[in-house]
């Protein structure tokens, strides 16, 4: 009976050998609102910085238009660029939100990681996207497309293309700032999966399937 008991005793104390204990727990707990207390300012500010980007950029875009003898051209004459204009109107309403919302503090869970992850991937697409296809209009701009019999345009227009090229230079600014913040927000979500315990994979371990030749 003693040997019974002792073998009882070994497993219970070999089952609880790998989990810290509850003080070790509340100290990494601890360590790791500090840090994200400490991250928090900065992913603010990081957040609200696309808001400038995309407000100005639209606002360039908003104001081209240029008049002379060979006719008047503005921004709502091409699709792409009234696409940029509409982008970077709602990617700069979700900077702003997203800023207040990662500023006040709240506790991390798996759901809101979820929805920030696919919200910032969302804007992020949607913005490089109205970035490429505005990129598109002024490369046959200034270089025309001789298989379709289109010639450039920009030597007529060319305070036309010169501020539809700065608006769109923003843009792309603003495209990385989103891509930062896709990086994070992904980072956080996935790091809060930890690996299955060695336990859950039973004594024989992986099992790999193998196929006849």
């Amino acid at each position: 009976m003693s040997k019974m008991a002792e073998e009882k005793a070994a497993a219970v104390g070999g089952s609880g050998a790998g989990q810290p204990p509850p003080q070790q727990q509340q100290l990494a707990a601890a360590g790791e609102a500090a840090a994200a207390a400490r991250v928090r300012p900065v992913e603010t500010l990081l957040r609200a910085a696309p808001l400038g980007l995309c407000v100005a950029a639209m606002t360039v875009m908003l104001r081209d238009q240029q008049s002379n003898e060979y006719g008047t051209v503005a921004y709502s004459d091409l699709g792409g660029f009234k696409y940029l204009v509409y982008a970077n109107g709602l990617c700069a309403a979700y900077s702003l939100m997203s800023a207040f919302y990662t500023a006040v503090p709240r506790p991390a869970t798996v759901s809101r990681s979820w929805i920030v992850f696919v919200l910032d991937q969302v804007f992020t697409y949607l913005i490089l996207a109205a970035g490429a296809a505005a990129a598109e209009l002024l490369y046959l701009a200034y270089n025309g497309d001789k298989e379709v019999t289109w010639s450039e345009a920009c030597g007529v227009f060319g305070g036309f293309c010169r501020q539809a090229r700065t608006s769109v230079a923003i843009t792309f600014a603003s495209v990385l700032c989103f891509i930062l913040l896709s990086l994070i927000s992904s980072y956080r979500l996935f790091s809060a999966y930890e690996a299955p315990p060695s336990s859950a994979l039973g004594n024989k371990g992986v099992e790999i399937a193998a196929y006849p030749r």
